[in-house]
């Protein structure tokens, strides 16, 4: 009998995605046979990209990692999602012990909804903790250099993107 893969859902706006998020999915790849990740819309944000600019972002981002990871959108419950995807474990990274609070209380209703779904932290690279997609925004949209939290290409998509709606500061 041939054991399922294992299927794992790694769910986020990624607006825009950082190096931050490249190496939780580079890790979590690791851990499933496949990793999906799950571009979402989020009510409380304000994306700087649309659902389909973001998708296709990680999809140029993650070819290169190579192993069979799924980029996928989705606009539901997380739980369901990851019902629908076959997953058995939600990945989940972590930044700060802020970032935990929150994940544990997800985590536990996310277990009320559907008990069969793990969800699993992994520690952002230590190097990496900082980053986060709103605040590598805010730099850019004053005019930083943001080289250093984002690949090369979404530095070039988002510099361009602050300079189509303008700077703030100037």
């Amino acid at each position: 009998m041939t054991a399922s893969p294992r299927i794992g859902v790694y769910p986020g706006t990624f607006d825009p995605i950082t190096l931050g998020h490249m190496d939780i999915i580079r890790r979590g790849a690791k851990l499933v046979d496949r990793l999906v990740i799950g571009v979402t819309t989020n009510p409380s944000k304000s994306p700087m990209f649309s659902l389909d600019e973001r998708m296709a972002m990680v999809r140029r981002e993650v070819e290169a990692i190579g192993g069979e990871i799924h980029v996928v959108c989705f606009d539901s419950l997380l739980m369901n999602f990851a019902e629908r995807e076959g997953a058995s474990m939600i990945v989940r990274g972590l930044r700060a012990v802020a970032d935990f609070e929150y994940e544990y209380q997800m985590a536990g209703m996310n277990q009320q909804l559907n008990d069969r779904i793990e969800t699993v932290f992994l520690m952002a690279d230590v190097g990496l903790q900082p980053i986060a997609s709103k605040l590598v925004k805010e730099i850019a949209m004053f005019g930083g250099d943001i080289a250093k939290f984002v690949s090369p290409d979404v530095c070039r998509d988002v510099v361009a993107r602050v300079e189509k709606i303008g700077r703030r500061g100037s």
